[in-house]
């Protein structure tokens, strides 16, 4: 068997790990592919995915996929290539994504809100082949700018597209492909036959601690075992349906909802960030699993006719703060629970299980999803563990958390111990019953609504403005997105304060990806030090606060 990513690129799991892993049943030696294919073999007439642009059964997607696969290999695109993938939620995205998988491509997770700025960092970190961009996206112009990043890079040399557009294919065309589907079929499992379960199937994007993006190498085994742990977690079977509303791309997507429900015969209910077309697909089909953060949340709590028509569902799952008490009011019911999750794209995932006791599943973000998850609560910048109890850094290891990030050496020296675990930059304190509660973070990541904002990268970006001399980015509490971005600025000598709208137009200028701008901006003469070279970024975040908080009052 082959790999698609060079071993020397991707730590991969030492071999006592991984036989471990394999003697207790955990991996397969399966490919992605090969699993979605033994789903829909056993499930071929059930939906598999429904999206405002239809639906799809198991065997209708399989086919598809098949000759998208085949597409993609006659086009010249060969085994372990990467591809950037910018895609909305709905059909084209599942269908891009398990086309690249039978073709032996490595999906790049990127977003359709990234702009040259993130795409030129991460087609630098991993020189893609091709880019696919969905042509139905109305916010951006996405083929002007797949146009200047490949006239940047040299690796690029097919553009695909959702819809018609001016790439060399777009996925309809793909799906069309001529052949019989039992040999297109042949085609696609002499290729999944030479790659290995433990080869690199995608690329996801790490929020990280750094100002450069890291990649993050998911294998297929221990991606879809990390899918069918979190499945049997949130108890998920054929006659369930997952919806999902965050980036189907992102990590939470794959793993919460398009391999959960596809590794047990479920059906995905795909739909962007939209109240109507949310209650479109929920009153087509029954929702019974559902990820919510609070910007989905504000809609349903103002619109009866949603949460009537996702209320009877088995589980609904909080992400990202504080909870909403009303939340409870309309969905703690004698058929639904509410529970909570913390998971990474570097793999760890904790779930509150719903037959917890109420006051754990609503003060903890859960417990490992795998019995061989290990956990160590460290003093931060140690690797000694704190007394039960005690707050420390969430360090972890396990069958599908990483080993190391994709060609960043450095990078991976800091942030592993030296017997293999990785440190998140989470302070947990650990509850009763190996349950874990979030108490505060050490990486310095801002998380609005879902989106990770790297405060340091956005310092670095905001530092080339003439008019700024310092600055310090840090989360600022708000009750629609979890939290924004408030820049700190102690203006350059005679120039005038920038404003938050001087910023975006900075920020644009550079192409940085919206969700990264500042939304608000202090003026200060200095900012506060905790030692000669270091920031207090804890007292900055606490005058935010209580300035939000006193604004609250007038």
């Amino acid at each position: 068997m082959t790999g698609t990513v060079a071993a020397a690129d991707a730590p991969g799991y030492p071999d006592g790990f991984a036989q471990r892993y394999r003697a207790a049943g955990l991996w397969s030696d399966r490919t992605i592919a090969q699993q979605f294919r033994a789903t829909a073999g056993t499930w071929p007439d059930r939906p598999a995915v429904v999206g405002p642009s239809g639906r799809l059964s198991y065997a209708e997607l399989d086919e598809q996929t098949d000759r998208i696969a085949v597409g993609l290999r006659d086009l010249g695109l060969r085994a372990g290539e990467r591809v950037l993938l910018q895609v909305n939620n709905d059909l084209p995205a599942v269908l891009a994504w398990y086309g690249m998988l039978k073709a032996g491509l490595v999906p790049v997770a990127t977003l359709v809100q990234h702009r040259r700025h993130e795409l030129n960092a991460v087609a630098s970190a991993c020189a893609p082949a091709a880019h696919l961009i969905d042509t139905g996206y109305a916010a951006f112009d996405l083929a002007a700018l797949a146009s200047e990043l490949a006239a940047g890079q040299s690796s690029l040399r097919v553009l695909l597209t959702t819809g018609p557009g001016p790439g060399q294919a777009t996925l309809d065309d793909l799906a069309r492909t001529p052949g019989e589907p039992a040999a297109l079929r042949a085609r696609v499992e002499r290729w999944q036959r030479e790659i290995s379960p433990d080869a690199v199937a995608a690329l996801q994007l790490s929020g990280g601690t750094t100002s450069t993006p890291k990649l993050i190498p998911r294998r297929h085994a221990e991606y879809w075992y990390n899918s069918q742990a979190y499945a049997a977690a949130i108890e998920l079977g054929p006659a369930s349906c997952v919806a999902h509303i965050l980036p189907i791309v992102h990590n939470a997507g794959i793993v919460c909802a398009l391999h959960a429900a596809h590794s047990t015969g479920a059906a995905l209910a795909l739909v962007p960030h939209d109240a109507d077309q949310l209650l479109a697909v929920a009153r087509q089909i029954p929702v019974t699993h559902m990820l919510m953060s609070p910007p989905m949340a504000a809609d349903v709590l103002r619109r009866p006719d949603l949460a009537a028509a996702l209320s009877p569902m088995f589980a609904l799952t909080w992400v990202l703060g504080a909870m909403p008490p009303a939340l409870l009011d309309v969905f703690e019911t004698g058929t639904c629970r509410v529970t909570q999750m913390f998971g990474m794209a570097e793999g760890l995932c904790m779930y509150t299980a719903r037959s917890a006791p109420p006051e754990l599943r609503l003060r903890s973000v859960g417990t490992p999803v795998s019995r061989l998850d290990e956990i160590r609560v460290c003093t931060p910048g140690t690797e000694d563990p704190v007394a039960p109890g005690q707050p420390g850094e969430l360090c972890c290891r396990g069958p599908y958390t990483i080993r190391g990030y994709y060609r960043a050496p450095e990078r991976n020296a800091e942030v592993f111990t030296a017997d293999g675990f990785y440190r998140t930059g989470d302070i947990v304190v650990e509850l009763e019953d190996g349950y874990y509660t979030l108490a505060d973070r050490i990486k310095d990541l801002i998380n609005r609504g879902g989106e990770k904002v790297n405060a340091a990268e956005v310092e670095e970006l905001l530092m080339r403005h003439p008019a700024i001399e310092r600055v310090a980015v840090v989360a600022m509490p708000d009750a629609l997105l979890g939290e924004r971005c408030c820049a700190f600025i102690v203006p350059a000598d005679r120039a005038a304060p920038v404003d938050v709208a001087a910023l975006r137009i900075h920020l644009a200028a550079l192409g940085v990806a919206k969700y990264k701008y500042p939304e608000r901006v202090e003026i200060r003469p200095e900012l506060p030090m905790t030692s000669i070279t270091k920031l207090n970024k804890a007292a900055l975040r606490t005058e935010i606060a209580a300035l939000l908080a006193a604004e609250s009052q007038r």
